[in-house]
């Protein structure tokens, strides 16, 4: 069990809709040796030795109930994405044709004696789905919404001392289609044990708001509760110190003539204490330099100044963001669009239980090419992508639900939101609102309530929106729209005028017009297509604060034909690697000089449109097609160059295929039609006549061996750590063969495991935990952790008639 020291808060920025300062939220190792407290708050990483059972299990709530045959494992954990495929599943193909059903998880565990007299907290930062909790037999409660963090309150009910205690889990989606996407099945994000004295600040119980921000200084104002669960009545006062970046004191005076206040709190009640403070010269928090501070909050009785009785530290970015009807969106004044993606939470063969190493890997590879921002979709996520959005400078779009009262499936969320949205949306805007990244809430996505023959969907929206207000004031709220004309949304006195940004999906000339004749609004592309003219309505209208493109990345789920388990219109696939478009995104979104070449192909019909052809062509970044000469005995293949600079010239085997300048709507590619002929496709890319990019393509010969490459040197022994090494069949030149096909056997030595492969197939039905893997386009990958804090972890790669490849890596401790 490791302990830790939990710092959480809250911030409320400014009122209207130009939030300034936001917390984040964190977890730092305390000392080891903490049993009595100190007065500070104990948090314990709760998620190892857990049992665990796939199926019901008739009074497993009972702390007698025999598990000693359950699977022993560590959580996060989902166990649904351990398959096996099932075209007969009843997920169907928009849960990947991955099983579904019941799982139970139990806790065995001792609580140290000086614990008794303390409160503990059991915290889940997700369960999917429905799920119950009991602590040795009793039950705290159920939650229906798989999204959700939530904590009990474990203490009237717990054993301390030698006595062992017991934690069990119940979770259910045997009831399907509940999703319209991969959703996963467990416990799949971190849970934690929480210890605090009777009297102590709340879960998240700072609140951080800025009332004034300028180059010299800015005022902090902190808000902070605190709960006497004690059987006697006591004085109280909390005290703020802020932090600035580098862990200095920042805030060296009170404001104004406000001293730290101090109150009454008798047994069962709650106290609000607020507190000005001041930040000189203040460091803003913006997407290039994404700058922390630290509001350290510490509670005391007033007969003791010396020692604190709880301790909270919550992070918060100094920041401006601001929403306008005229010049759309920007962030510490400065005018920007939101550059979006959207994100499912799964991580392709890890599934929802998704480590943050990948999600740093993805975040990393986006802002590469020149994204920004973020849209959750269609849910809210895992507290800790917020943390690292917040640390890497994205913005970011924090979304609830995908439905309301009208389903989109049978046993989907609609069966239980008026019992529950109201709690579900508390409990994620008291967690989410801290974040500097988040800069604007959607309650909803393509709703179906939403009906130009009834005002249903503005009865059900306002008072989502007025708790979002309540909650937050700093944020304003939208709902991604479809079909808007068609819904009544845009008429006078319509569902429009009830969101703070009005947000659509799609069809982006509409929402341009309907500002065009409601310029008192403002907008937001909350879902779009990677069209180059979706791309032009957003740049060239200035009230257009941002889009989200669909999507960032592929993602399991969403399929209406077996085999095909996932949706691959990602500008990155499954496994990270790019797509064709997108390099074309990049060449619109990155300031950084680039090119790419790539073959074109017309739309085809796909597993899931056997009717009709996807909406975009193909793009292929080989210089080795398949197509077979036409009837004139030619094959002519059509080259894309996507590129930012001024000019590209093509060469084919060195010889000048022409010189295209850049287009004169600064987005069209410059296309060749090019006859095949073997050997090396290369582009030249040039600003004021000066080569500043260039790439090439080379066709590919026979197998010969395994390129691998790892993207970590170094594995941490955490579970939030694991290493993508790409296993690239290639000839003997180097050239990545794309036709490469025969099956990649992964070994390891040392003290490491292969935790998943995978190669981005959108139809493969194979296996995610195994140690074989038939490459895509001649690629795949395994994913591996670290099991032990110090070693080299050796993993080898075979194939048939191919020599085996090896790469390195060092186990570390933990950070």
């Amino acid at each position: 069990m490791h302990r830790f020291q939990r710092h959480a808060g809250f911030v409320l920025l400014a009122a209207g809709w130009a939030s300034a300062v936001i917390c984040g939220y964190t977890v730092a190792r305390a000392a080891e040796n903490a049993a009595d407290h100190k007065g500070w708050r104990e948090v314990d990483l709760f998620d190892a030795d857990w049992r665990f059972y796939k199926g019901d299990a008739k009074g497993a709530e009972a702390p007698d109930f025999d598990d000693a045959n359950w699977r022993k494992l560590d959580v996060p954990h989902d166990w649904s994405i351990e398959g096996p495929f099932d075209k007969d599943n009843p997920t169907g193909g928009a849960g990947a044709f991955l099983p579904a059903g019941v799982g139970w998880y139990r806790k065995h565990f001792t609580l140290p004696a000086a614990d008794k007299g303390h409160r503990v907290f059991i915290e889940f930062d997700g369960v999917m789905a429905n799920s119950e909790v009991w602590i040795n037999g009793h039950s705290l409660g159920k939650r229906p919404f798989g999204y959700v963090s939530f904590r009990y309150d474990l203490t009237d009910h717990l054993n301390f001392g030698d006595k062992p205690n017991v934690l069990a889990v119940r979770c259910d989606n045997s009831q399907q289609p509940a999703s319209r996407w991969y959703a996963g099945a467990g416990i799949y994000r971190h849970v934690h044990l929480e210890t605090v004295n009777p009297v102590h600040l709340d879960l998240w119980p700072q609140y951080v708001t800025t009332p004034k921000i300028s180059a010299d200084e800015a005022t902090i104002h902190v808000h902070s509760t605190v709960t006497n669960q004690s059987d006697r009545p006591g004085e109280f006062v909390v005290e703020t110190n802020l932090l600035d970046p580098e862990g200095k004191p920042a805030g060296p005076k009170m404001a104004g003539e406000i001293n730290y206040p101090v109150k009454k709190i008798s047994p069962g009640e709650t106290a609000e204490f607020d507190q000005d403070l001041t930040v000189p010269k203040p460091q803003l928090w913006d997407l290039d330099h994404p700058n922390l501070y630290s509001a350290v909050a510490k509670l005391f009785a007033t007969d003791n100044r010396e020692t604190p009785i709880d301790s909270s530290t919550a992070l918060f970015g100094i920041r401006e963001a601001k929403f306008d009807a005229a010049t759309g969106f920007s962030l510490n004044g400065k005018n920007m669009k939101l550059l979006g993606v959207c994100l499912h939470h799964d991580g392709g063969a890890l599934g929802a239980a998704v480590p943050l190493s990948v999600w740093q890997r993805r975040l990393e590879a986006l802002k590469q090419i020149g994204v920004n921002a973020i849209r959750t979709s269609h849910n809210p996520p895992a507290p800790e992508f917020l943390d690292l959005c917040d640390r890497m400078g994205f913005l970011v779009m924090d979304e609830m639900f995908d439905c309301w009262t009208a389903g989109k499936n049978k046993f989907d969320y609609h069966l239980y939101f008026n019992d529950w949205w109201k709690t579900d949306t508390t409990d994620t805007l008291l967690r989410d609102r801290d974040h500097p990244c988040i800069v604007i809430y959607s309650a909803g996505n393509e709703i179906g309530d939403i009906n130009a023959n009834n005002d249903k969907g503005s009865r059900v929206f306002v008072p989502i929106r007025d708790v979002m207000h309540q909650l937050d004031p700093t944020r304003p709220v939208t709902v991604a729209v479809l079909q808007p004309n068609q819904h009544g949304v845009y008429v006078k006195g319509g569902f429009a005028e009830l969101m703070d940004v009005v947000g659509q999906n799609y069809r982006e000339n509409e929402l341009v017009a309907y500002h065009q004749a409601n310029p008192q609004t403002k907008i937001i592309g909350t879902e779009n297509h990677h069209d180059m003219g979706e791309w032009i309505y957003l740049r060239d209208n200035p009230a257009y604060s941002g889009q989200f493109l669909w999507t960032g990345f592929d993602y399991l789920g969403e399929s209406k034909a077996w085999p095909k388990i996932g949706y691959n219109w990602g500008l990155f696939d499954r496994i990270g690697t790019p797509n064709g478009i997108g390099y074309q995104r990049q060449s619109w979104w990155s300031d950084v000089p680039m090119v790419h070449l790539v073959r074109r192909e017309p739309p085809q019909r796909t597993a899931d449109r056997p009717n009709n052809a996807e909406r975009l062509p193909r793009f292929y970044s080989d210089w080795s097609p398949h197509v077979a000469a036409d009837e004139h005995g030619e094959n002519v293949q059509t080259v894309e160059a996507f590129s930012n600079c001024d000019t590209v010239e093509l060469l084919l085997n060195d010889k000048s295929l022409g010189v295209k300048p850049r287009p004169a709507d600064n987005a069209s590619p410059r296309e060749w039609k090019v006859p095949f002929e073997p050997g090396t496709l290369r582009a030249i890319a040039s600003n004021d006549g000066k080569v500043v990019a260039t790439h090439e393509l080379r066709t590919a010969g026979k197998p010969a061996k395994i390129a691998l490459e790892t993207d970590r040197k170094e594995l941490a022994d955490d579970w939030d750590d694991v290493a993508f090494v790409g296993a690239t069949v290639v000839d003997e030149n180097g050239t990545p063969v794309p036709d490469a096909t025969e099956p990649i056997k992964f070994g390891i030595s040392g003290p490491g495991a292969v935790v998943a492969v995978d190669a981005g197939d959108p139809t493969s039905t194979a296996p995610f935990q195994t140690v074989e893997c038939r490459p895509f386009h001649g690629l795949c990958a395994a994913i591996v952790r670290s099991t032990a804090p110090k070693g080299e972890i050796t993993l080898t790669a075979t194939s048939a008639d191919l020599p085996a490849a090896t790469v390195t890596m060092a186990a570390a401790a933990a950070k």
